[in-house]
């Protein structure tokens, strides 16, 4: 008897045209889209592999009935792969005709490529939105905590983090005052506990920790977002007064994604604190 039911039918084709989409982005823009050699073009290359690899991975693990076998939590690795398959995905479709449409004018051929990468680009993103959409859990099911709304915004809380350690992968961004050094101290913390939460979920080694999960989710939520709080604070504060950095838009950048990842680490305490003391 098929392990896959009938409900999930929709969840196959969603992953199957996923999987079409961003073999399409990376086989065109590989093939005459004339990228230069620089880290954004790897980037948006390492999204629509990385993507297609994980996603080919799911698809052969659930046509062969293997989830069973899996040392993983399948229930959680699953949406934890589409979830971050749409981050990248939708971080490639924001920055490749970016960089190499707006700002480049390669001749026709070329152009027609990076177009049609762009376009797949988008539909890989929606295809992988539309997976985690099905497959998140619905008020009162029973499911992984990775397929919960807190699970979910682990994998945001993480991935908005890189973005982060991207912006001020540079030591002049940060070395200048200790305040700021307590901002990346903070960065790293935060992004280190969360992707370990998000592991051990997917590891289903939840139960090794010295407490109960659901306190320590609680725990590190507050401390998370108090230390959060401080650093979206601080960083503009040590930050704006010279603008004669040149760069001024990284440091923006930053300052609006540790704004966005407080927000994030806010709905995460929220909806935790609701799942722990509510559903109690």
């Amino acid at each position: 008897m098929p392990l896959i039911a009938f409900p999930t039918s929709q969840l196959l084709w969603m992953r199957v045209a996923a999987l079409l989409f961003t073999c399409v982005a990376f086989s065109v823009s590989a093939h005459g889209a004339a990228l230069p050699s620089d880290g954004m073009a790897d980037w948006c290359i390492f999204c629509w592999v990385a993507s297609f690899i994980f996603t080919l991975l799911v698809l052969l693990v659930e046509l062969f009935h293997l989830q069973a076998r899996a040392p993983v939590s399948w229930n959680n690795f699953h949406i934890t792969v589409a979830c971050y398959a749409a981050l990248l995905c939708l971080s490639a479709s924001v920055i490749f005709p970016l960089f190499f449409l707006r700002y480049q004018r390669p001749y026709q051929e070329a152009h027609d490529h990076r177009v049609a990468s762009t376009i797949f680009s988008c539909l890989a993103a929606l295809a992988y939105i539309g997976e985690v959409s099905l497959s998140r859990a619905r008020p009162g099911e029973v499911a992984g905590y990775m397929a919960t709304a807190p699970g979910l915004l682990k994998v945001f809380q993480t991935f908005v983090a890189c973005l982060i350690f991207i912006q001020v992968s540079h030591p002049d961004s940060y070395d200048r005052h200790p305040g700021l050094k307590w901002c990346l101290a903070v960065y790293c913390i935060c992004f280190i506990v969360s992707m370990a939460v998000v592991v051990l979920c997917v590891g289903e080694c939840t139960g090794y920790l010295p407490v109960p999960f659901s306190k320590f989710l609680s725990v590190y939520g507050l401390l998370a977002a108090i230390m959060y709080l401080t650093a979206t604070i601080i960083w503009p504060v040590f930050q704006f007064g010279k603008f004669r950095r040149n760069d001024r838009n990284e440091l923006i950048a930053t300052a609006v994604l540790t704004a966005l990842n407080f927000l994030l680490y806010m709905a995460d305490l929220a909806y935790t604190a609701r799942l722990v003391f509510v559903t109690a």
